[in-house]
């Protein structure tokens, strides 16, 4: 395929969305359209010293110089509290996510990249979702999606995998059963070999308690709910191993033998995630009938309209998406 083309939305208007975006519109790799409040991104365009910003009609319609946005609600007043967590930001970026995923499965765009929201701003602004993946699960309709962080190391390729996503600590346990673990599984091996290439994915699954349970002495949810769901994998013709400690598996660089590690909840992937990938993390949504990948960081209002946001990430997210377009239209 030519180039391909992605929609990217802007984020909370407040943060540093705009920002990176802004300066990550040389991508190389796809032709980008940005979606999301054009005079929003002209503010962060002029304060940065960035740009320019030519607002378009539609997704098929090039800037020629500068970089392409489009307005889903075009005409209307944004007003920018550089740092702030309000409802408009919230509103504003939401909207920008919804013409995005639309413009995908309506087939306008190849893929999309979102920017930084705010969970706190989107509550504001009347949206019950917790966040970006739980959303775009409802708009595409997809029965199982799977959130994953991914970036390429010097050690290698690291991808973290979690069965619940934005849910308190205390909900975890009773969240996790044989069925959930299995659909994650079987929704990350499938999308690994259709997105990424790997024809037999080895997927290495952490336990839930310390130690993975320690046989039974420090929790029994290794042996009464995660081996039974791996066995039954295994059966299925699925490469797992598991369950393993987290601590000792981070630890040890056992991530390095799989390429795929599946945590129980947010922080017990996530966590050393970060620490190994150093901001240069992807956040992908596997399960989608579309392609969408996000960078790994969040909206830091504490910086926004400074000029020192990275746009390391989001350029990553950028190479990602466009490298899983090329093989889904391949």
């Amino acid at each position: 395929m030519s180039r391909p083309r992605l929609a990217v939305s802007i984020g909370d208007p407040n943060g540093i969305g705009p920002e990176v975006v802004l300066k990550a519109a040389d991508a190389a790799e796809a032709d980008l359209l940005a979606v999301g409040s054009a005079e929003a991104l002209r503010q962060h365009a002029e304060r940065l010293g960035l740009g320019p910003v030519v607002e378009v009609a539609g997704a098929a319609e090039r800037a020629g110089e500068g970089l392409a946005v489009l307005d889903p609600d075009p005409g209307t007043e944004t007003h920018i509290d550089w740092g702030q967590t309000t409802a408009t930001g919230g509103r504003r970026a939401m909207e920008a996510v919804a013409c995005a995923v639309d413009l995908a499965l309506a087939g306008d765009v190849d893929g999309i990249v979102t920017a930084p929201i705010s969970k706190e701003a989107i509550q504001k602004a009347g949206y019950t979702v917790p966040g970006h993946t739980e959303f775009l699960q409802q708009r595409c309709g997809a029965p199982t999606v799977v959130m994953v962080l991914a970036a390429d190391l010097d050690a290698g390729p690291l991808r973290v995998a979690l069965v619940t996503i934005h849910v308190p600590v205390a909900a975890v346990p009773d969240l996790i059963s044989e069925e959930r673990i299995g659909d994650t599984c079987r929704t990350l091996a499938a999308a690994l070999r259709r997105d990424l290439g790997i024809d037999a994915p080895r997927l290495a699954v952490l336990g839930l308690n310390p130690h993975a349970g320690d046989g039974g002495v420090i929790g029994t949810e290794e042996i009464d709910t995660i081996r039974p769901a791996l066995d039954a994998l295994r059966a299925d013709g699925l490469d797992v191993t598991g369950p393993h400690p987290a601590d000792a598996f981070f630890g040890r660089g056992a991530w390095r033998h799989a390429d795929a590690v599946v945590a129980m909840y947010h922080d017990q992937g996530l966590a050393p995630f970060k620490a190994l990938a150093q901001g240069a993390g992807v956040n992908v949504t596997l399960g989608l009938p579309i392609v969408r990948t996000s960078p790994d960081h969040g909206t830091a209002f504490d910086v926004a309209g400074q000029g020192v946001a990275d746009p390391s990430s989001i350029r990553a997210a950028i190479r990602m998406a466009a490298a899983m377009a090329a093989r889904r239209a391949r």
